[in-house]
């Protein structure tokens, strides 16, 4: 049965259909020896190299949940020494869904399954993600209120979000969006500096493990998970 190469190498677990519509782009794949091209259909008796390499398709997915410690980097770039594949040194090739900033820590979660990351990343499904975040200079109700209804960073304003005051300079803020360090924009907008940033979950995901370990997602976890992505877009909309 044909599919599209960029299904083919997300299915693979060699990274997202976006991506690999870049790598196509930059004419790092090739079909049977020749230049793979945007909407290429491939099958089974197919020979997919990427960079040179063969790629096959995967006998089983792979879904982990990692507790990322500050430091660490979320990219598969083998050349930045703190990447987080290397750290976590699993063996089997596995990305991550979406990016935690180095200077942050908490909850990522690692995969080989391509369709569920761009599910979860899309910022029009909406799934929530959750933080803990200090600041530098106690919370006030105009500052909840603010980050709560939206805020002007990087040429469009945030999405209206959850945000409940924990304590003095603590407080928890639930997203349905990942735009660039966010929260960190978002305060700072307020003048507000984060001291710590924690990520505690993602959808029905929740931080379990220590700092810098990982585990496999339950059973009744991944069905959770999929039932919440059943209705998920894997395309951004069009206008």
């Amino acid at each position: 049965m044909a599919k599209r190469i960029n299904k083919y190498l997300s299915e693979a677990g060699y990274c997202s259909r976006r991506k690999a519509d870049r790598l196509i782009k930059q004419e790092l794949v090739t079909i049977n020896g020749e230049f793979a091209q945007l909407g290429s259909q491939v099958t089974e008796e197919d020979i997919i190299k990427v960079d040179g390499k063969e790629i096959k398709q995967q006998d089983k997915f792979i879904y982990l949940a990692f507790n990322k410690p500050i430091g660490i980097t979320s990219t598969t770039d083998k050349k930045d020494p703190t990447n987080i594949v290397d750290y976590i040194n699993y063996p089997k090739r596995i990305f991550h869904v979406g990016r935690l900033d180095k200077d942050s820590e908490g909850l990522i979660l690692m995969t080989n399954d391509g369709d569920i990351v761009n599910k979860i990343l899309r910022a029009e499904n909406n799934h929530e993600k959750e933080y803990l975040v200090t600041v530098n200079k106690p919370i006030d109700t105009m500052f909840l209120k603010g980050m709560s209804e939206g805020v002007p960073i990087l040429n469009t304003v945030t999405k209206p979000c959850k945000v409940y005051k924990l304590s003095r300079n603590k407080f928890k803020i639930v997203l349905t969006e990942g735009l660039n360090r966010q929260i960190r924009r978002m305060c700072a907008f307020f003048d507000y500096h984060v001291e710590k940033l924690q990520r505690t979950r993602i959808m029905n995901i929740k931080l379990d493990v220590p700092r810098g370990k990982y585990r496999h997602l339950k059973e009744t976890e991944l069905n959770e998970l999929k039932e919440l992505l059943k209705d998920s877009s894997k395309e951004a909309k069009t206008n």
